[in-house]
């Protein structure tokens, strides 16, 4: 993640209405900022960030995030339990969590299938964020 791992890339499916998109990012950025062991923040910080101003690159708003330290969950987990949670405040948020070239798409009401897709995400990058390896060990 931020600090030596691949960073995970957070964006919120709002179906082209911009301003609902900005609203919820910034939502969903205040919910995984408060928690420890995360660092989120927002994607081309070149950009104007603060509320009511907007730049040359309105657009798509997109969220980074990243593990700090070793927790006793791993931080893939953590971040989608919390971004699932959040989803389900509201059934007509979507969230797409991006790592490397794997995707997935996380909504406010999951069906069975939705939950199967999600544990095969968390399994397949279940190496992008846990402890380093110790090559010291024989």
């Amino acid at each position: 993640m931020r600090n030596g791992g691949t960073p995970w890339t957070l964006s919120v499916s709002t179906g082209g209405d911009t301003l609902r998109q900005e609203r919820l990012t910034r939502d969903l950025h205040d919910i995984l900022n408060r928690t420890d062991g995360l660092l989120v923040g927002f994607h081309n910080t070149d950009e104007p960030t603060e509320l009511g101003l907007k730049g040359a690159g309105v657009g798509e708003v997109a969220l980074w995030a990243a593990g700090t330290a070793a927790v006793a969950r791993p931080a893939s987990q953590v971040l989608i339990t919390l971004i699932k949670e959040w989803c389900a405040k509201e059934r007509h948020r979507r969230v797409v969590v991006t790592i490397g070239d794997d995707s997935i798409e996380i909504t406010g009401r999951p069906d069975a299938a939705q939950e199967r897709m999600v544990r095969d995400f968390q399994d397949r990058i279940a190496g992008e964020d846990g402890p380093e390896p110790d090559d010291s060990a024989a």
